[in-house]
Formats: structure tokens, sequence, C-alpha cells
């Protein structure tokens, strides 16, 4: 594969059937927002679904589902600033058809992606009965520099025929909320109070505002055309179309550019967003211009951000966190806005942010660590919420929501949908309550690799107190064990949300839930012991917490219950007295059993009977914590956990899990490559290829899975490489994975930024950057330390014996 080939993303036909899922790939965005990769020509129906979406920008409507009034909070569609209509006007007949890729004239088709400039540009090439040819390339992009702005070159050529080209721009702003099947019959119409019309400078002009949260909205598009042609506006309440008959040259093209601008009363500093957004779009420079600036954001992005590999694999990682960076791009870091679980790419799970950033914010840290602390701020925002939503409960301290939105309150649905039987049922999923841990750990993460003590201390502290005085006030004393329990959650699995027959949902002492919620009372702990005295008060008096509180959180955190059975820990209380599924006999009655759960109740039945897991649930344990700190937080509880168990864990659940959800081969995989594990690479694999692939049948058309993609860089990065930020240094314990033989990295560690790491098989070269730093030290296999200067760059050799410098090999 060449170095060119690498860096694009390509399409060589049409297929109706698979246009959603290359809509979804090929979105275009900034951080700030983000329009799918949809051809101009088209409207939303069963094939298109043009869409653009603002971080933090949501709406809450109501709805009547199976005799239930049910609310719902959405990531809001907004106006259509892409839509280009034209067709032939030939001088020897009538006018052709309004052309689109499902025209029966279309004979040449390609989309390609480049992800290196962070453009999307499509080729058409149409045919009419009379042999007539039009060709048409559009060129997108969403300004990664200016974060108010996008724009789309449009380029049309005449073969074999003379006359003139019809073009409608069109700002479109009457659009809903219908890109998810199973929402459809929800209320979906979040945009009100429109208005639209065209500036006396032709910029078309459109605002509207949601219905319930009032945000103000307003695009302003310039259509510049090339030859010249009189423009002939005409607006509704809801769009504003601009009509141009444009004479194609004899070979030369004509050329139509809109440049948007996108402004809202989210913005800060707080505008007027119509007169920012056409002044914006009235003075934005010429495409060429737009396109070399936008070029050269993303060149700077990847210098920081890019993970080289050889092959399909690295081509696949870079395209990954293309995505990554267009939905949590530097721009993020000044926005109130979480990791949307599906991206900015379609309106999946409603654009709302779940545990999805524990696989997101490890990369994110160890590059763009600005971004991370920008995530772990809309999380500290919503602290108030959350310990609201405790008290409501009759609890203390912070109950993080599983799906949070823009205010904080819990947005999961209470009902939900299986397609498979039609029927709505009950949703339980809202009882995940380790998204609390989730939200701890990453705090943690962050301050043990940025070494960022100003956000430790301060609201790192208040979120990990919440969340540890949370946990200790649901742990409730079983004296019949001597242990500590929380009762009544769902775990990561999801697919286990009670116990068979039972009259109450929710399942008893999870051991990834009590496991993770000693850790955070641990590391709470930790953090309050390391305050000054006085800012120790302050933080209790914040809290509502006493320092005898302390004491109690000591306890809980040391006699927390881990349930084991048959030589494993149980992935809940009970969970080894479910009967086991005939797993033979369903893969053989149906083509894919990832979703177990529906086809289950679809037969009347219930997945809650049985061993059978949705996800890793309890082998979560393996991919946040490495095997010494696992081992160190079962000692800390009374438990002997050795290799031996945890192997044996692993190949137990291994057995009972349908892998319902993308995040569930990245857990596997990564598990089984540090365990140097036969099949560490196919679960690996299939993480790569979960959305690219499609392999949930659907799903990725609807929005990528941001943790999935974000977990694979992770996978590389701290599971391959072996990469552990502490304190006392950079631990790096590489091991070897058949698919990625080598790759290449920069990151960011304790203020040093730019640190290089290269990997090949057996060595691993590192490079510090000249910088007024201290030394960077490196904790290497074998117990070895090593100081490396500012400005020094040494290879190791991985084998145990010998810690000498190398010559650096080719790069990956």
């Amino acid at each position: 594969m060449t170095a060119h080939r690498s860096w694009e993303w390509t399409y060589d036909r049409y297929d109706p059937k698979t246009e959603r899922l290359v809509e979804a790939l090929c979105t275009l965005g900034n951080g700030r927002f983000a329009t799918r990769g949809s051809a101009p020509e088209t409207l939303a129906g069963p094939v298109h679904y043009p869409g653009t979406y603002l971080a933090g920008c949501y709406d809450r409507l109501t709805s009547d589902v199976a005799g239930h009034r049910v609310v719902n909070e959405d990531t809001v569609r907004l106006p259509d600033w892409t839509a280009l209509r034209y067709r032939c006007l030939p001088e020897d007949g009538p006018p052709g058809p309004w052309l689109t890729p499902d025209d029966p004239g279309l004979r040449r088709y390609r989309v390609l992606l480049d992800l290196r400039a962070g453009t999307l540009t499509r080729r058409m090439l149409f045919h009419d009965a009379q042999g007539r040819r039009l060709g048409v390339v559009h060129t997108r992009l969403v300004h990664m520099g200016d974060p108010y702005l996008a724009a789309q070159r449009t380029t049309f050529r005449a073969y074999g025929w003379t006359g003139s080209v019809e073009i409608e721009s069109v700002l479109d702003g009457d659009v809903a909320n219908t890109g998810v099947e199973r929402y459809r019959d929800l209320a979906g119409r979040h945009l009100t109070r429109h208005r639209a019309g065209v500036a006396a400078e032709g910029v078309a002009w459109l605002t509207c505002a949601t219905a319930s949260s009032r945000i103000r909205i307003a695009v302003a598009v310039r259509t510049s055309v090339s030859p010249l042609a009189p423009v002939h506006p005409q607006c509704t309440a809801r769009t504003a179309t601009q009509r141009y008959v444009v004479r194609l040259p004899r070979g030369r093209p004509a050329v139509v550019v809109k440049t948007a601008a996108l402004h809202t009363s989210l913005d800060r500093p707080a505008s007027r967003p119509l007169r920012q957004a056409l002044d914006r779009a009235a003075h934005a420079p010429a495409f060429t211009t737009l396109l070399a600036s936008h070029r050269a954001t993303w060149e700077r992005l990847w210098g920081a951000g890019e993970l080289r590999a050889p092959g399909e694999t690295g081509r696949i990682l870079r395209l990954h966190a293309f995505h990554v960076l267009q939905t949590l791009s530097p721009h993020t870091a000044e926005l109130d806005a979480g990791a949307p679980a599906r991206g900015l790419h379609g309106e999946a799970y409603r654009g709302h942010v779940f545990w999805d950033e524990l696989f997101v914010l490890p990369y994110l840290t160890l590059h763009f660590p600005e971004t991370a602390r920008g995530l772990l701020q809309y999380r500290h925002r919503r602290l108030p919420a959350a310990r609201e939503a405790a008290r409501r409960a009759g609890l203390t301290g912070a109950m993080f929501p599983w799906q949070s939105g823009s205010s904080g309150a819990e947005e999961t649905q209470t009902r939900h949908l299986n397609p498979r039987s039609a029927r709505w049922l009950p949703d339980h999923s809202h009882l995940q309550r380790h998204v609390g841990s989730a939200v701890a750990w990453n705090v943690w993460q962050y301050a043990q690799a940025t070494g960022d003590l100003g956000h430790l201390h301060g609201p790192g502290a208040e979120l990990l107190l919440g969340i540890a005085q949370f946990w200790a006030g649901t742990a409730t004393w079983d004296p019949d064990l001597g242990r500590y329990r929380i009762r009544g959650v769902v775990g990561p699995d999801e697919y286990h949300d009670g116990y068979p027959d039972a009259a109450v949902p929710g399942i008893d002492d999870n051991a990834y839930t009590n496991a993770t919620a000693a850790w955070v009372l641990a590391r709470a702990l930790e953090t309050y012991a390391g305050l000054p005295r006085a800012h120790r008060a302050e933080l209790l008096a914040r809290t509502g917490a006493h320092p005898g509180d302390l004491d109690r959180w000591q306890d809980v955190s040391r006699r927390l219950y881990v349930p084991f059975h048959r030589g494993v820990i149980s992935q809940f209380h009970g969970y080894g007295d479910l009967a086991e599924l005939d797993w033979d006999g369903y893969r053989a009655r149906y083509d894919d059993i990832r979703r177990l759960d529906r086809i289950l109740e679809a037969e009347g039945d219930t997945v809650n009977r049985y061993q059978a897991s949705k996800q890793a649930d309890t082998l979560m344990l393996g991919y946040l914590f490495g095997p010494a700190e696992l081992h160190a937080l079962f000692d800390r509880l009374g438990y002997r956990l050795d290799d031996d168990t945890w192997r044996a864990t692993v190949a137990y659940y291994l057995r009972r899990t349908s892998h319902g959800s993308t995040l569930s081969s990245l857990v596997h995989g990564w598990i089984l490559a540090r365990q140097q594990g036969p099949d560490a690479w196919r679960y690996c694999e299939e993480a790569l290829l979960s959305d690219v692939a499609d392999v949930q049948g659907g799903t990725t058309g609807e929005g990528i899975h941001l943790g999935a993609m974000a977990g694979t860089l992770d996978l590389v990065e701290r599971g391959v490489i072996g990469l552990e930020p502490r304190p006392d240094g950079l631990r790096i314990d590489p091991v070897p994975l058949a698919g990625v033989p080598r790759s290449a990295f920069t990151l960011c560690y304790r203020g040093h930024r730019g640190i290089d790491v290269r990997f090949v098989p057996g060595r691993i070269g590192i490079r510090v950057p000249a910088s007024p730093l201290g030394p960077v030290p490196l904790l290497l296999p074998g117990g070895r330390r090593v100081v490396l200067a500012a400005g020094e760059e040494r290879w190791f050799s991985l084998r145990p014996s010998t810690g000498r410098a190398e010559r650096p090999p080719p790069e990956p």
C-alpha cells in the first residue's frame, strides 16, 4: 500500500444498501459541529440522510409510547447547509431530470475521504438517453481551524453537448430527527420559529430555535457561481433557495461554492447568532484559501495525534483517529460538551454521553490533554445534578446518570423497542451506577499522565470524593457475610437487569461495580490525604461529608463483597446458579446472536435466566487495571486473586459472551493480548472492523461507535505497547501482537510534548524533545529504570538481559 493510499478511504461504487454507512464514515467535523457525508443532491429518506449536529445542542420532546407518556432529550438535527439540486438545460431539448446518485443515468461514482486533508470528494458522471454526459465533483470541508465555518465546492463539466445547468442552492430548515428507525414513531420536530431570507449581499440565511431548550440557531450560506449568473431567490419560512442558470463553457467547468457559517446562542461570548453568521459567511475567504488553512490545521493535529502502523490495520487506525478528532478536537475543550457515544455522526443513542468516555479519554490524555481536561470539566459542571439525583434517591454523594445530555439529569429512556418482537419494554439500564467509577477512573488517569495537580486537587478531588461518598452510602452491611453489599444495580453486561421472575429490577453485588467502588474509595482517601489541611475542610464542606465519614469509607473500601463461584469471579451474586444456554443451538438457528436479549424476548424468554452476557463485564477489571494493580485491589478487599484464577475467569466468560456491543471484542482482545492468548488478534481485528464493516448490521449508519474507535488506538498504545503514565515514570511493557508488529506515535507526559515512541519487534525507541523541562524516567521490562534527558533519544532491547542503546530501525 502506498503512503498516499494509506491516507484515503474510498468507495468506488454506489450501493443504496450501504449509503447510510458511507455517510457516517465520511462525516466531516471540527469538534464543534459535524456534517454527515451525504450527497448534497439528496433528501432524507430510506437511503440517504443528510444531517448536521452541534456538540451540546439538545432538545426535549414528549411522545406517546404504547400508552405511556415518554419524554426524551435528543441531539438536534440542524438545518442542511449542503443541499444542492441541478439538472441539464441542453440547447436542443427539454430540461433533464434533477440528478442524484439514484438516477439510472449514473455511470461512474467515487467517494474519497482524504484523512490527511480532512476533505470529502464525491465524483459522478451521468449519461442521458441522448448521449449527453455531465461530470459532477463535490469537495466538502468542515473547517478545523475556524469552528464556525464549512464549505462545499461543486464543479460541473459537460461532455458532448452544449447548454446550461440549472442549479438550486438550498438552505433547508425543514428537517426533523428521523435518522434512527426505531425512534421514528417518537416526536422528532425539534426546530421551531423558522425564518429565512436572502441578505442584500446575496447571503442566504435561516434562523430557528429548539422547541423546549430554546437554543437559537442561525445558518448563513454564501453561494458563489462561476461563470457569473443571475440569482433568483425564493424563500419560505423553512427554506432559502437561490436559483441559477449557468452556462457550461466549452472545455471549461462551471463552479458553485457554498460557504456556510453556523452560530447559536450557545456560543461564548454571547452574541446575536444571525448577525454573527451573516458577517462570518460574507467575509469568509475563498474556497482555496479555506482549504489551505484547513489542511494546515489538520497537519498540526496529525503531528500530535497520529498513530502509525503498517498495512490495513494502520489505515483503519488512522480512520478511527480521524473520527475521534472530528468529534473531540481542541475546540471541544472550550465547549460545555461531553463525549457522545456515537460521535457527531448521527442520532443513535440520542447523542447522549455514556461511560464510553472510559475508552476515549486515555487516547486524548496522551495526545490532547487540554481536550481531556475539558471533558472532565463537563462532568464537574454536572456534579450538582449528580448530587441532587442521589438526594432524590435517598442517598448521599454524587450519582451520575447512565445517559447524560445537557443538564446532567438522567436521560436514559424508560422504555425501549425490541425490533424483533415489535414490543416496547421497560428499560432498566439507568441502574448502571458504575458510570460514576468510570468518571473517577478518568480523573485519576488524567492526573497520573499530566501531573495536573490543579485539576486533581480542585475539580478532580470534588468528583472523586463525591463519587466515593455515593458508593459508601450505597453499600449496606450484611452481618451474615461480614461484608458490605451493593444491591439493585446493572453491570456493564446490560443483559441482566434482574433476577428470574423477580418483582423488582436490578442484581446484587456486580463484581465490576463493587471492585471499582472499592478502588474509587481508596483513591478518594489517597487524594484527600494529599490535600493541604485548609483545602480538606473546604472540600468536606462542599460535599457535605464529615471527617468521621472517612473511617466508613476506609472500612467499605476493604470489606466490599465480591462473589466467586466454581473457582472464578462471579459476574454478580447468583450468576453461577443461572441456567447454561444452548449456545450451539442458538447459533444454528440464527445467523447472528449478538443481540441475544432481543432473540430470547421475541421467543417469550429472557436472558435473565441464563449465564449469557452481552459484553465484557467482570473482564472489564482486566481492562482498567494491570495484573499487579488488580491483585492489590483484591488483596485490599481480603480476596486472593492469583494469575490462575484470573485466567480461569477470562476463559469462563469468553465462552458465555455474545459480543452484542462493539466494546466487547475490544476488551477481550486487550486482555488476551496482554496474556498472549492465541485468539487475541481475532478479537482485536473484530474491534478494528466493527464500524468499517458494520458488524452489527446497520448500526454504524446511525452514528459511529466512538468508544470502540478510540479504544482501538488505546489498544495499541496502552495495550500492545504497555504504556502506563505514572508519577514515578513512564512505564513501558510491550507485548507482541501479530496484527500490529510495529507502531509509532508521539505523546504528552507531565508537561513534555511530542515524546516520540517507536516500536518494532524486540526493540523500542524513545525520543524526548528538547525543552526546559526535566528528564523523563522510563520504567522498562525487567525492572529497568532509565532516565532520558530533554533532547535525548535512545533505543532499547526488550530482551530482559540487555539495556544498551541500539541503532534505530526504519520507520514503520
